[in-house]
């Protein structure tokens, strides 16, 4: 690999924004110590990670031991761990060679490491001391340390979803923009006109350009055309954007106290100058001080995608809401649904015009008979042929060692003026 400058490094490696600790008091050993571990080839991202985890745990085993210069040693070491956590992803952003699974693989070992240097360092006051209330701290430093990072992936999950909706309406309000272009024929270049039209977000166009402000932003690219998902923010904080473009200048962003921070002062500040629990404390009250005007700006984020949706999409969207049928309960819906089964064409009864193979039951004729007349069960049963009252077959007078029946019983039938059930025309 070639030698690079210091300033080439720091400018292929370094983020445009990160926190105040990274800037400070990392970035400057991290660049330099980089210089030298990148011209050899078998040091790799995912290596330097392990090794920041080894370290990590190494302060643990010194946070452990609870007396001031096991604290101090420990103090250093987690500094170290860090710094060779940061040095991982500048490695494998200057020599391109990232990958998804060193991504997770740092996230992963960076929450190992939290968890056993927490426990050691709480645990090993709590071993010279006493004080339950270092296990208490230990238990917020381990949850405050998961809540950050799992709110920031899941706004980061949802602000991700804005947009793309965002993009699929605006997308497909294109293309019926251009299809009725089309349809009306109103100029030819109509079509590609709205096919180049792009959505862009102020918040890409800040981060790209940070020292410029956003009314002349939204001037250059087009004001149709940029989606402001901050915009009920910077209004009720105008100072706000005053402030970041002030510390952005420096590389510093305007969340002060992150995860980052929150590390910092547990693992290092609090055991360099004795105040572990102190230190704790302040930083835990900072940092859910701070998680919670994130909170509050993500909810003002979603009101500003709220809409923007509507602008988009004025006709109302079932998207969320319960159907009419459901407010009901079940022995209502059975209801529905036998109704809505009988309706069915498909379920109805066939035609035989439909279906040239359906043979209905024979229906009984009893007004062809007489009721002066008797029925005469032999006559019935054919001499030559018919069943015995047993159920077998008889043929002649013998069949199958059943011998036809000798007594011819009469039946009376009696005609009845009266309609048969569910059969009109027919009588009993």
């Amino acid at each position: 690999m070639a030698k690079l400058s210091l300033r080439a490094v720091q400018k292929l490696t370094c983020k445009k924004r990160d926190a105040w600790w990274t800037v400070f008091l990392v970035d400057p050993v991290a660049t330099r110590m980089l210089i030298v571990l990148a011209r050899f080839r078998f040091i790799t991202p995912n290596r330097v990670t392990w090794a920041a985890l080894f370290i990590g745990l190494a302060s643990a085993g010194f946070f452990l031991q609870g007396d001031s210069r096991s604290l101090l040693i420990g103090a250093l070491l987690y500094h170290l761990s860090f710094i060779l956590d940061c040095i991982d992803g500048k490695l494998a952003r200057l020599k391109g060679n990232g990958t998804v699974f060193g991504g997770w693989l740092d996230y992963v070992f960076d929450r190992i490491r939290v968890l056993f240097c927490a426990l050691a360092l709480m645990g090993g006051q709590f071993l010279r001391t006493g004080g339950e209330l270092y296990l208490l701290a230990a238990l917020a430093v381990v949850f405050l340390d998961m809540l950050r990072y799992v709110d920031a992936l899941q706004i980061y999950k949802m602000r991700m979803s804005m947009r793309t909706k965002i993009e699929k309406v605006t997308k497909e309000r294109a293309e019926a923009e251009r299809e009725e272009a089309e349809r009306e024929a109103r100029a030819a270049e109509a079509p590609d006109t709205a096919r180049g039209q792009q959505v862009v977000f102020m918040e890409d166009l800040l981060r790209d350009n940070p020292a410029t402000p956003a009314e002349i932003l939204r001037a250059e690219a087009g004001a149709e055309n940029v989606i402001d998902l901050h915009e009920q923010f910077r209004d009720q904080f105008p100072w706000y954007t005053r402030l970041r473009r002030a510390m952005l200048r420096t590389r510093v962003r305007p969340h002060l106290i992150s995860g980052i921070e929150f590390q910092m002062f547990v693992f290092i500040v609090g055991p360099l100058i004795g105040q572990i629990l102190w230190t704790t404390a302040v930083s835990a009250a900072l940092l859910m001080l701070f998680e919670l005007v994130i909170m509050y700006k993500f909810w003002l984020s979603t009101r500003d995608f709220t809409r923007v949706m509507e602008e988009l999409a004025p006709a109302p969207s079932t998207a969320g809401t319960i159907a009419p049928h459901l407010h009901r309960g079940r022995h209502r819906q059975r209801g529905a649904a036998q109704e809505a089964l009988l309706a069915d064409e498909r379920y109805r009864t066939p035609e035989p015009e439909d279906d040239p193979g359906f043979q209905p039951y024979p229906q009984p004729r009893y007004d062809r008979l007489d009721p002066r007349e008797t029925y005469d069960a032999q006559t019935a049963w054919g001499t030559t042929g018919g069943y015995d009252p047993h159920g077998f077959p008889t043929h002649g007078t013998a069949t199958l060692g059943h011998p036809a029946p000798a007594v011819t019983q009469p039946i009376p039938v009696q005609r009845v003026d009266a309609p048969w059930p569910h059969q009109e025309g027919h009588r009993r």
